[in-house]
Formats: C-alpha cells, structure tokens, sequence
C-alpha cells in the first residue's frame, strides 16, 4: 500500500477541494477512471446511462471483486459524508488486489457509482446488471465511530408540489387558492403524526418554494421529505400515512398536489456476516479500535443505496472512524476532518481492510465456492426496476 499512498492521498485531497453534487461528478470521476487507466485497468465510461459512473477491470479470474467507489458531495458543505476518502480507499484496495490477480484467481471490477447523496446511482447500476457477476461487493465510508456490521435506515425522498391559483393578496385575496396554505397544512398534519409513528420511522422535510412574494397569492409550494424507516415493509406504511399528510393540504385549501420520488427507494444493509467478521479481524489487525459487535447495532448511520446492492450481493460496508472531535458526517466540521492526518490513515486503512477481506475470500475455499455459486444463480434471478412516482391513489406505479 506505502507504494500508491501518495497517489491514493492525491485522489482524496484533490477530490474534497472540488466538491460536485449528485450526477454533476464529472471532474472527479475523470480523476478516478484516468488513474486507474494508468495501472492498466480496463475501464469504460460512461456506463448504465448516467454520465457520471464507470467500471474499471483488472484481471480475468472467475472471482469478481467489487470496488464500489463514492465522490458525489453535499450542497454547500462538501465532503462533509467523506465520500473523497470512501473513492480513494476502494481505488487503493483495486490497486492491491491487481498485483494478486492471477495468483488469486480474481477479477477486480472498480464501480464508480455517482449519486449516493440523492440519486441511487448504485440502484441504477444494480437494475442494468452492473453488479450481477460480482461475487462481493466492498466499500469503506467515513464517520466518527469504528464500526463494522452499522445499521442503516430504508429511505424514500418525495418531492409534494401543490397548485393554487393566483391573486393580488389585498385587492382580491377571495379570489386566490393559496398554496403555502397547502403546504403549512401538510407540515402541521405531519408534525401531529410524528407521535404516533413506529420505532425507527422518521420523517423530515424542507420547503423549497413558498410563493414569491407576500402581496401575491402563492399559486404554487413544493416542499421536500426524506421519509426513513427500519425497513421497506414499514416504510411502506409511513409512505401512505404521509400520503394522506400531503392529500391534507389539498383538500384544506382546494389545491391539487402531486407527489413525486425524486430518487430509487433506499433498502436498509443487510451485509454478510462472513464478509463482515472477516473484515473486522483484519480491521483489528490494523490496530483499528473497532466496536463490539453487541454495540454496533444501537445506532444508526442514515440511509444507503449500498442496501440495495447488499440485498442482491454478499457485501460489507463498515464505518472506519476519523479524529473530528464532536463533529458528525453532514457537518462543516466533519467536512474538514475528512482532510486531515486521520482521514489520510483512514484511506490507507480502508483500502487495507477491504483488498485483505477480499483476498481472504477469494483464497478460503468454501467461502469461494459459496459466493461464486451466489453470483451464478443472481444471473438468472432479475432485478425488479425501482418505482419513481407516486400513483394518484397513493401507490406505487
């Protein structure tokens, strides 16, 4: 690793000073394909019909390891979700593993998978089959907390958008169907269901338009919700209570709405036990302070689009702990510590902690044979296309 570490840090600074949102990643995911071209990866961009994502192969054995790599940023704080290092790890990993290709039988297959922010890149490469011939699928994402086996939340984002008509709000207030009104009554009905939701179901949301100005009637709102359950059954529930929320509004104020998923549903982790205390020994043996397992589950660490690849292939994707004092990812200051001297250690670690968990895989006889038999049998088993709209009676269409 000590020989690529100077290139592998380069990729993580040179992507956190240039931060680029969901499906706008264009610069850096040049950066990564252009690297990995020059240590004679096969690699073929765009792919699965987003611009911004790529596949880079090593090797030719029947055993596909899967680098999934991260670099979208957050609006206005960055890097503030580490996704530089998270790339930069998964790229030092594939860099290991190419020097063992051969002799481990492997194939080493770098995803670059845009838009986990927001976006479901990942979920859009699983539905095209981008990810069927993996036998694992790897990564490593930054936090404040070392933890192998983390807990996430399935997700669905809506975008509720109500139309009104509008009126001059002194001359001839009679004649207006305010929309704000719509969308103040959506959030009051939600914010009275909070107390009745289940363990884990979580909702929180924004305005993004509330009319232009106040001596007219606002003729159109739109508010955004992340709505956040334990998993898709139950999301599923909190999506129709949160319906009628929305339908609330409407109906309080003579507007029509419309309730637009503006990303692919996020299905919790469900990562491989195997994989995962694979990785957590040789984690250790990095001298990485890990949590125990009967901790690990306490808390939650958001949502993923790495669920949904979990769920179809073998995967890990453990927390490796950054020195950011009381910062937490989403934050400014997490945004910086994923710059600092811990962050370049975690790079390094992470991409350890993954080609070794790979290599041990590949190399562990039964573990082979039961993962290539899983990759054999998901060739004949498709993915079913992720819903995008809302149907008018409250479904999915």
């Amino acid at each position: 690793m000590s020989r690529h570490r100077d290139r592998l840090l380069g990729i993580s600074h040179e992507l956190h000073a240039y931060p680029e949102t969901s499906f706008a990643e264009h610069r850096g995911a040049e950066l990564l394909v252009t690297a990995l071209a020059e240590y004679g990866f096969r690699t073929t961009a765009p792919v699965a019909e987003l611009e911004t994502a790529f596949t880079a192969e090593y090797g030719s054995g029947e055993f596909v390891v899967g680098l999934c790599a991260e670099y979208d940023a957050l609006p206005e704080v960055g890097h503030a979700c580490g996704h530089n290092i998270i790339a930069a790890a998964s790229v030092g990993a594939a860099l290991t593993l190419a020097e063992y290709a051969e002799e481990l039988g492997i194939t080493v297959r770098v995803l670059g998978t845009p838009a986990e922010e927001t976006g479901g890149g990942k979920i859009h490469m699983l539905e095209r089959g981008l990810f069927d011939p993996l036998a694992v699928a790897l990564m490593v994402h930054p936090g404040p907390t070392e933890v192998c086996a983390p807990r996430s939340l399935a997700i669905t984002d809506l975008r509720v958008s109500y139309t009104g008509r509008s009126a001059h709000a002194a001359a001839a207030p009679e004649l207006g169907v305010n929309a704000a009104d719509a969308a103040t009554v959506a959030q009051v009905a939600v914010g009275l269901r909070r107390q009745h939701l289940e363990s884990d179901q979580m909702v929180h949301g924004i305005v993004t338009d509330g009319g232009a100005a106040p001596n007219i009637v606002p003729e159109r709102s739109s508010l955004e919700y992340n709505l956040r359950a334990a998993d898709r059954e139950s999301l599923d529930r909190l999506e129709r209570r949160m319906r009628a929320c929305f339908e609330a509004g409407a109906t309080a104020t003579g507007c029509s709405v419309e309730v637009v998923r503006l990303s692919p549903v996020y299905t919790q982790l469900d990562t491989d036990e195997w994989l995962t205390e694979t990785y957590r020994a040789v984690a250790r043996e990095l001298g990485r302070d890990v949590a125990e397992r009967e901790r690990e589950r306490e808390g939650i660490i958001g949502s993923t689009d790495m669920g949904n690849v979990s769920a179809r292939v073998p995967s890990v994707h453990p927390m490796i702990a950054l020195e950011c004092g009381e910062a937490v990812n989403h934050q400014a200051e997490f945004a910086a510590a994923c710059v600092s001297d811990s962050a370049d250690r975690a790079v390094l670690d992470g991409a350890a902690a993954l080609a070794c968990t790979a290599a041990r895989a590949s190399a562990h006889p039964e573990q082979r044979e039961r993962l290539l038999s899983a990759a054999a049998d998901r060739t004949t088993s498709p993915v079913r296309r992720s819903p995008d709209r809302l149907s008018d009676a409250g479904g999915v269409s």
